[in-house]
């Protein structure tokens, strides 16, 4: 994949050469260019921003800048274009999935108030957030879906299918991890781990994951695919729940 980051900031994005980020790009399986924006301006100030029509605070991006430096970046490919921008789709496993099956994609990098609307009716194909707040810019925005997609392309991480056992890969929050020491300050590794019993083992992950969600995101489990089985052990803590709720109201 070739990623393309439309910046005033080119050089917040050093942690694109660290890491797996890095790693994908010394494999050959990410091209990572940053473009100035400031290189399309032609006064001598090399001036991005200009004051809103209408009045109001803040500094708004230039669509006689903007345009012209999307279009010479995106030159005749198809590829995307991505706006960071809080009025965006919100980044979920899912759109990381979809961004990933692009060869390229072009990320455009806001700051000040915003962008002259005209920009989104010129050459914007895509707006994507990353959550319901607002930075002061959107570097580290762009480097979220970066590495959110890249990390999907095959072979970035390594472990053949590793990205699908990830939180949110299948719908559900990853099920726990453990490693050496076996017993550390009197708490242990689940037997079930360390039986050998490769299906046992993937039983057990598959339930842990389920639990966790059910405990931390159960909002989650409206949209993913369970097994009548796994939707009557939901059904089981449910009712362990309210029993539990309701035996600590009575003792209180």
């Amino acid at each position: 994949m070739r990623v393309d980051v439309l910046t005033l900031f080119p050089s917040m994005f050093a942690p694109m050469h660290e890491s797996m980020m890095w790693k994908a790009q010394d494999r050959g399986f990410l091209e990572f260019a940053t473009h100035d924006i400031r290189n399309w301006t032609t006064d001598r100030h090399r001036t991005v921003d200009d004051t809103p029509y209408g009045g109001g605070g803040g500094m708004v991006l230039k669509v006689d800048i903007l345009v012209p430096a999307i279009e010479a970046v995106r030159g005749d490919s198809e590829a995307p274009v991505i706006l960071m921008s809080p009025q965006g789709r919100v980044l979920t496993h899912s759109i990381a999935q979809e961004l990933a099956q692009h060869e390229r994609m072009i990320l455009v990098c806001g700051h000040y108030e915003g962008f002259d609307e005209r920009i989104r009716e010129l050459v914007v194909t895509d707006e994507i957030s990353i959550g319901d707040y607002v930075l002061t810019s959107g570097e580290l925005a762009a480097m979220v879906v970066i590495d959110s997609v890249v990390r999907l392309l095959p072979g970035v991480l390594g472990a053949e299918g590793g990205a699908d056992r990830d939180s949110h890969a299948d719908g559900l929050l990853e099920y726990p991890h453990y490693t050496r020491p076996a017993a550390y300050r009197g708490l242990g590794v689940p037997d079930i781990l360390k039986s050998g019993n490769h299906g046992a083992v993937d039983q057990w992950r598959r339930e842990q994951a389920l639990r966790r969600t059910w405990g931390k995101r159960p909002d989650l489990l409206v949209s993913a695919e369970l097994t009548a089985k796994e939707r009557a052990l939901l059904a089981q803590w449910d009712e362990e729940e309210m029993l539990n709720e309701t035996k600590d109201h009575d003792d209180n």
